[in-house]
């Protein structure tokens, strides 16, 4: 049920490995935490907590690298972070996208999902592209790129934050028709490291241009860590399924 492949992201200037697990289904992307690799959620046992939706052959899940939080976390200058960034959306879009499409041999819609960047990545995919995602699952999120600019904005940081572009989509806009066709569920816990606000930000930015979105409050015993998202993850993919 598992294969391990990748390929050289000329995007990128790297190689991206991905990773998917399952055989049949509703394809689902999981973004990794800022950290991360394709293969981090099945270390921390996330891949574990939704095993039984993979062996039902309700979902087909996937994973790839997470090139841009590596870099965020890195020793390079905002602005190509930024950068890398915006280029990673490029590779989701052009180049993983249509390979998850032609493994699920027809399907034309998937579920995006992740903790923390990977949170992040999940709502930003969708927000950008509602023509190939349907609904975004964002676990204790941090979707406010602006405060690791360091005070410097660009281009590339403008369109990969919701929180900027959202605002200024034109009302008759395709792009916008089809988002508030699209669900976004946010969920934090009351615990340690989380950071609630970022999450009611952009449900209020969502929420004012018509799209649908929910926040979710988990108890004070979630902290911003994978026991809470072994939790969440599955509780969110039946709702949506």
């Amino acid at each position: 049920m598992k294969l391990v492949t990748g390929w050289y992201s000329e995007r990128l200037q790297q190689g991206v490995e991905v990773v998917r697990w399952g055989h049949f289904g509703t394809p689902v992307l999981l973004f990794p935490t800022a950290g991360g690799d394709a293969q981090e959620a099945e270390r921390f046992h996330l891949v574990g907590s939704v095993w039984h939706l993979i062996e039902a052959g309700r979902i087909k899940l996937y994973s790839c690298d997470s090139v841009p939080g590596k870099t965020w976390l890195g020793d390079h200058s905002r602005e190509h972070c930024a950068w890398i960034q915006n280029q990673f959306d490029g590779f989701v879009y052009h180049e993983l996208v249509p390979a998850i499409f032609r493994d699920c041999h027809g399907a034309t819609s998937i579920i995006t999902a992740g903790a923390s960047m990977g949170a992040y990545n999940a709502v930003m995919s969708l927000c950008r592209h509602p023509d190939v995602f349907r609904a975004a699952i964002g676990m204790s999120g941090a979707y406010d790129l602006e405060k690791s600019m360091h005070g410097r904005f660009t281009l590339d940081l403008y369109f990969s934050s919701p929180l900027h572009f959202l605002p200024n989509l034109e009302e008759q806009s395709e792009h916008l028709a089809i988002l508030r066709q699209r669900f976004i569920v946010m969920a934090y816990g009351q615990g340690r490291w989380e950071h609630p606000d970022q999450s009611w930000r952009l449900a209020e930015v969502l929420g004012s241009r018509g799209i649908p979105n929910r926040v979710d409050v988990w108890g004070h015993q979630y902290d911003h860590d994978w026991p809470s998202w072994r939790e969440m993850l599955p509780n969110y993919l039946q709702e949506l399924l």
